[in-house]
């Protein structure tokens, strides 16, 4: 099993930034990629970027330029750098590991952001 915790969400100005951070624990040599998803209020879960095991990064059309992914192999920690954020931005943001077929999920963390 893999759990995986995040931390960093809170509520913030349009244009500020903000950074989420994911931490795994337990069989994470297993996990092949890590990824962030978003979910809005009345909205279906979407996938905001991720990171393979060997650094390869992929963002959705709608963060690009703004959000980045990072890892700290040593730490199990990925990370989320968010600049310039939106008010659209605003939604509960998902940790999600990849191992194999099987998926494991973080509980998420707020992200609000005000006009």
């Amino acid at each position: 099993q893999v759990r995986l915790v995040e931390s960093g969400g809170g509520l913030v100005q349009a244009g500020d930034s903000l950074i989420l951070s994911c931490a795994a624990s337990g069989w994470t040599n297993r996990l092949t990629a890590m990824g962030w998803y978003r979910q809005a209020p009345g909205q279906q879960r979407e996938l905001v970027g991720s990171i393979t095991s060997s650094g390869i990064t992929n963002y959705a059309e709608f963060v690009k330029g703004r959000f980045t992914i990072s890892r700290d192999a040593a730490k199990n920690t990925v990370y989320l750098q968010m600049n310039s954020l939106k008010p659209e931005d605003t939604a509960v943001y998902y940790c999600n590991g990849r191992a194999g077929v099987s998926q494991y999920w973080g509980q998420g963390t707020q992200v609000t952001v005000s006009s």
